[in-house]
């Protein structure tokens, strides 16, 4: 391919997303009237992301539940139709008190709930009063906790201890081999347990161990199997002082794949590199390089980007995660749960709500660079913090849907009049900074005023995770959207319930 063909990311998009973004005067009339930025969610498909995951389960013969985590997205309509799915298969995890009565008011029960992250009293004394799983990272959290329950008389609450630094015993990971998983701010390192274990068996009038958990910042399949086969190791050492957890709870990571076709993101990444050495133009606004840069003729650094083409993501990870066979026993995870009668708790954030969303954003001006007038800025009607795609180092495309009504093309970049330009996206903000891309991205035509942009695949913390309201600029709206005969339907986010109407559909 010649050096200055247009580089795309073209976004991955499956059914009933790829239905959605084919009803081009819907959307645009979805933004007239509520204005741009726009949150657009398909409460569907969380529901059928559960189900895959529940699959992998079935297909290992596990039990368990998976914990919706909440961060990812603050909709109610995806919680609440979670909080429809099967009790006993399907659950949220908290993280702030706010999400915890949030998913309260949602229609989840306590007894669904597992509270993790950084804890305030307020939030463990809620979560202990309303029979919620308590994730604790120390044994100063499980102190704090304990007074809490005996202070008010409340019953005794399940507790998860979580652990992180998992280094390998003698010869673990190999023969004179020494290995640690990376550091992790959350839980206690598994070699200072010890001290965890004697503060659960000092307090067990007042908290349960249910189980063990951890929480790793990789996508690495063999640092999460080593954790999890240590997890099901130190849960014996727990039953040997009389304590009795049941359950491994392994975190989320499962990741997503945004970009549809593996060649162009290596195609990218490749020019990015070379764009760096100086080799090829610029690829991105001012010469950034995603942290890479070049020093004697040589690209260094690391870039700071998600893989944005995964050949094996969300249930897929989470299968060949369970078949991968454990270093120390060298048996398989899910043979391991098996043989010790554990349940699997995971907790997927991005992964679940793969495919539940996009946002949408009107186009408000068009414009020549001064760098290369064969290259335009286009301003949107948003700004990065609206879709923080690039703040997770998300690379990936947006739809453009003009507005004279033709369908958009997510996934053939074909001409459209004056072909594929190259443009770069920037906010509604009095901001050098606020790039809603700092790469260029080639579009099939150059976008005119009043024409719409979608960001596909934002419900994963790209949508909702960074916004704000500097200078006064509106938070973008959102609204659920289902399907039925062929026809879409709408209502905001707040209120959409999971009800069946025989007439009217599931609101």
């Amino acid at each position: 391919m010649a050096k200055d063909a247009p580089l795309y990311l073209r976004p991955r998009v499956e059914p009933p997303l790829a239905s959605l973004l084919g009803e081009v005067s819907f959307l645009h009339s979805l933004v007239d009237a509520l204005g741009s930025p726009l949150n657009v969610l398909l409460p569907e498909v969380v529901a059928e992301n559960a189900a895959r995951f529940l699959s992998v389960y079935r297909r290992h013969r596990l039990s368990g539940r998976v914990y919706f985590a909440h961060k990812a997205n603050r909709s109610s309509a995806l919680v609440r139709r979670l909080a429809a799915c099967d009790p006993a298969a399907v659950g949220v995890d908290v993280a702030s008190l706010g999400e915890l009565q949030h998913a309260l008011g949602c229609g989840f029960t306590g007894d669904r709930v597992m509270a993790t992250g950084p804890k305030d009293p307020q939030f463990l004394w809620l979560a202990a009063r309303v029979g919620a799983t308590v994730n604790v990272d120390s044994a100063g959290e499980l102190r704090q906790l304990a007074e809490l329950v005996r202070g008010h008389g409340l019953s005794r609450t399940r507790v998860l201890a979580r652990l992180s630094g998992f280094e390998s015993d003698a010869g673990y990971g190999g023969a004179g081999t020494r290995v640690l998983s990376r550091g992790s701010r959350f839980g206690t390192p598994a070699a200072e347990a010890e001290a965890l274990w004697s503060a659960l068996e000092e307090r067990r009038d007042a908290v349960e161990l249910v189980g063990l958990a951890y929480h790793l910042d990789t996508n690495g399949l063999e640092e999460k199997a080593r954790a999890l086969e240590r997890c099901v190791l130190l849960m014996d050492e727990c039953r040997a002082r009389g304590l009795a957890p049941g359950a491994v709870d392994i975190g989320g990571g499962f990741g997503v794949g945004y970009v549809a076709e593996a060649a162009e993101w290596e195609r990218w990444t490749t020019a990015l590199s070379e764009a760096v050495l100086g080799v090829r133009p610029p690829l991105t606004w001012r010469g950034h390089g995603y942290g890479l840069r070049a020093e004697g003729g040589t690209v260094r650094g690391t870039a700071a980007l998600y893989p944005a083409h995964r050949s094996v993501a969300g249930p897929g990870y989470l299968d060949e995660l369970l078949m991968r066979p454990a270093p120390a026993l060298g048996r398989s995870p899910a043979t391991l749960l098996l043989e010790h009668l554990n349940d699997l708790y995971i907790e997927p954030g991005r992964a679940l709500v793969d495919q539940c969303g996009v946002s949408l954003a009107r186009v408000l001006e068009v414009r020549p660079t001064s760098e290369a007038p064969d290259r335009y800025l286009v301003r949107l009607g948003m700004n990065a913090g609206d879709v923080s795609l690039e703040e997770h180092g998300v690379l990936v495309d947006p739809v453009l849907l003009p507005r004279d009504g033709t369908p958009g093309e997510p996934c053939c970049g074909g001409t459209g009049g004056d072909g594929p330009v190259g443009v770069h996206l920037v906010g509604n903000l009095c901001l050098e900074a606020d790039l809603i891309t700092r790469r260029l991205v080639y579009l099939p035509r150059l976008p005119r005023p009043g024409d719409v942009l979608v960001f596909v695949n934002t419900a994963g913390y790209a949508m909702d995770f960074h916004a704000h309201r500097a200078q006064r600029q509106p938070v973008a709206r959102s609204v659920a959207v289902t399907q039925e005969a062929g026809t879409w339907r709408w209502c905001p986010d707040e209120d959409y319930w999971p009800l069946i109407h025989p007439e009217k559909g599931p609101f």
